[in-house]
């Protein structure tokens, strides 16, 4: 199975079949689609319980689940019960990210490659498919993702890499309207999930690495009619426009990209949302000024798409500690008084907890000077959250190779927060990945207590003089470089209550954290690892009660629900571009009555099988069709060697020596575990021992 060209790798890669683990089921009975309404507002601020159908389990964004069939006590027992592949999402590039929406007992999701599949609960069996079909050039170029979809009004809303927004329809997965909402070639794309309100579809952009001006946009769900935009870029006579330069249109490079999905207070008619960071990234020069909307938590009114009020948490940021994290409401009591709050927490490691209805900060966040660089135009102060960090913000022990900048009055710099650099390569903590990221947070309206998934990390930054040209369309504009200095990634999972702002408790991880959370009224915290494992943690203390290997990076956020009396946990295990975990093509079902054990890699009986029963035969015909599309060019009809260059695979190799090169690869061979399942590993291992070998 070895390979000595792309163009021949590309097009086994293009050739593969949409393959599913349920289509090889016995036929089933026939599933009715039951369509959403129009949803009530006060269904959407309710908490999740028979279903989950927002982004965020709520328009609030909590992501808690009050369910509690499934508790501290029990929780061992949980097991599998199906798995289903969903194909093409496993492909080189695309990332598993999307958190899954289920009604009525028909789970939806969608993969890196902007395909959406409606699933039945009951037996996995997928009953249609929708392929987005994005243009390869579009899309964020550090990886294809999506967050997720939302559901409404008998639709399905997704949206795209190539900045489309698409209604389906919810019963056959028929496109109703499909509108481009922003150019995909000047670098606009959709990666988080779209929200829907009141009969509006809700969505913002990322590009801010792509010379492009941020913006959020609200069309109508009937239609996909335009019903208002906001530019989180302000242009000549907005608000804001006098923190960009006056000399120059740096504004409408500016970026500011949204990179997740809003939360709504429906009571104040508000919309709430994070910004990422200015553009160019990293060459604060060319843009003096605040820079305002980037790197700021935002409030429109959610009918008319009108500012009502900002909080910048990073000035003129240079360093990309941009907010891709879900902003969470909440109402709770601070100093003893019940205030309706909002909580957001940034790559910088802070959280910034402010009172929704004003934007003022409910806990104290003062203004401090922070060291300078004129060529960078810094800003002579940033705001400090009174509280405590979930990561640590500067470097303890010196990375080999590293450049530290002295500090001043001979107290030494440490690499600490908000260190400016300019073309002398610098190292900082936290770094550009570093803090929250993307994965959600989640909050327990009980306790307080939000729970966030954020990584330990350093990195280097530098100015580039050959990266400060203007920029083209669709190219990406930074200004610089960042890098990895040589220190190991740590993960960081941690409980923070939002009336203090103190950390209650807090864990290190070996593996970086890349996995949104849930927590439930059972007592239970859900949570992916990037090893493929899924995690049930005690959600009082962190400690673990519960975990089960999948066959892929678990980088999305786990749904459950309540289904006739059985209480499910959902979750898409896809792995993704940056936590260098295996990615797969899998969703995942498990109830106290499944019966797969976990996913053990190279193991011929072990491997979740098509019919969800460990240790089934495998699959001859399946192994045949397989090997014909990716492993004939090289190695022969009969295996004994083909024109590709491939050597001879029938000459007495065991199975587990085939199965561990075909899923990691070897020399020039590529790895096949992201592509396709371990059942069809052993599939295609079974019929070059049993059929071409002779055995």
């Amino acid at each position: 199975m070895f390979s000595s060209g792309r163009a021949l790798l590309a097009a086994a890669f293009a050739s593969l079949p949409l393959f599913t683990a349920a289509q090889q089921l016995p036929p089933q009975p026939a599933v009715e689609i039951s369509p959403t309404p129009a949803f009530t507002i006060g269904r959407l601020v309710a908490l999740p319980a028979d279903n989950w159908v927002t982004n965020g389990g709520n328009v609030f964004n909590q992501r808690y689940s009050p369910l509690k069939q499934l508790n501290r006590d029990n929780v061992a027992q949980l097991k599998a019960k199906w798995r289903t592949s969903m194909g093409s999402g496993a492909l080189p590039g695309n990332a598993g990210q999307a958190q899954i929406l289920e009604y009525d007992g028909i789970l939806y999701v969608v993969n890196g490659a902007n395909d959406v599949f409606a699933i039945a609960v009951e037996t996995g069996n997928i009953l249609w498919t929708y392929h987005g079909n994005p243009d390869p050039k579009a899309g964020n170029p550090f990886g294809r993702s999506s967050r997720g979809v939302a559901l409404g009004d008998g639709k399905v809303f997704v949206g795209q890499l190539d900045a489309k927004l698409v209604a389906l329809d919810q019963k056959t997965g028929e496109v109703i309207w499909s509108v481009e909402v922003a150019p995909w070639r000047e670098g606009f794309a959709i990666t988080s999930a779209p929200l829907y309100y009141d009969g509006l579809v809700i969505t913002g952009f990322n590009g801010g690495e792509m010379g492009t001006r941020g913006r959020v946009i609200a069309v109508n769900a009937a239609d996909g009619s335009a019903a208002w935009t906001f530019y989180t870029v302000p242009g000549p006579g907005e608000f804001g426009h006098d923190t960009w330069p006056q000399d120059s249109d740096a504004w409408k490079q500016g970026g500011a990209p949204v990179w997740q999905t809003p939360a709504v207070d429906p009571e104040l008619d508000m919309i709430y949302f994070s910004t990422g960071n200015p553009g160019p990234d990293l060459h604060g020069g060319l843009r003096p000024g605040d820079n305002l909307f980037s790197v700021s938590i935002v409030a429109l009114n959610a009918h008319t798409g009108k500012y009502q009020w900002h909080f910048q948490q990073i000035h003129h940021d240079i360093w990309d500690y941009d907010s891709p994290n879900p902003v969470v409401l909440f109402d709770a009591p601070v100093n003893g008084v019940m205030r309706k709050g909002l909580v957001e927490v940034g790559k910088t490691g802070w959280a910034y907890i402010l009172d929704r209805e004003t934007g003022e900060p409910l806990i104290g966040i003062q203004e401090r000077p922070v060291p300078q660089e004129a060529r960078q135009a810094t800003s002579a102060t940033q705001p400090y959250p009174t509280g405590d960090a979930i990561v640590p913000q500067e470097i303890t022990i010196t990375p080999e190779g590293a450049r530290l900048e002295p500090g001043t009055h001979h107290v030494p710099n440490h690499g600490r927060i908000f260190t400016p650099f300019w073309t002398d390569e610098v190292t900082v903590k936290p770094g550009t990945m570093g803090g929250a990221n993307w994965p959600p947070s989640s909050y327990d309206p009980n306790t307080h207590l939000l729970y966030v998934c954020a990584s330990d990390r350093i990195s280097t930054f530098v100015v580039d003089p050959k990266l400060v040209a203007p920029t083209q369309p669709n190219t990406v504009y930074m200004g610089g470089r960042f890098g990895q200095a040589q220190a190991p990634d740590g993960g960081i999972f941690a409980a923070l209550d939002v009336t203090t702002n103190r950390l209650v408790w807090r864990q290190q991880w070996r593996d970086i954290c890349y996995s949104g959370s849930i927590v439930t009224g059972g007592g239970l915290l859900f949570v992916g690892r990037t090893d493929g494992r899924l995690t049930a943690l005690d959600k009082d203390n962190g400690n673990k009660l519960w975990e089960f290997m999948t066959d892929a990076g678990v980088n999305s956020t786990v749904t459950t629900f309540m289904h006739k009396g059985q209480q499910y946990v959902a979750v898409h295990a896809g792995g993704g571009v940056f936590a260098n975990g295996k990615r797969g093509d899998g969703i995942w079902l498990f109830s106290l009555d499944g019966a797969i054990e976990p996913y053990v890699p190279s193991t011929l009986g072990a491997a979740p099988t098509p019919r969800g029963a460990p240790g089934a035969r495998p699959d001859l015909a399946r192994g045949e069709e397989i090997y014909k599309q990716i492993c004939m060019a090289c190695h022969g009809e009969t295996g004994a060697g083909g024109h590709g260059g491939g050597p001879t695979i029938v000459a007495g190799q065991s199975p587990e020596l085939i199965m561990a090169v075909t899923a990691s690869g070897r020399n020039t061979m590529p790895s096949f575990a992201a592509t396709y399942s371990s059942a069809d590993i052993r599939n295609v291992t079974a019929y070059i021992v049993d059929v071409l070998g002779g055995k």
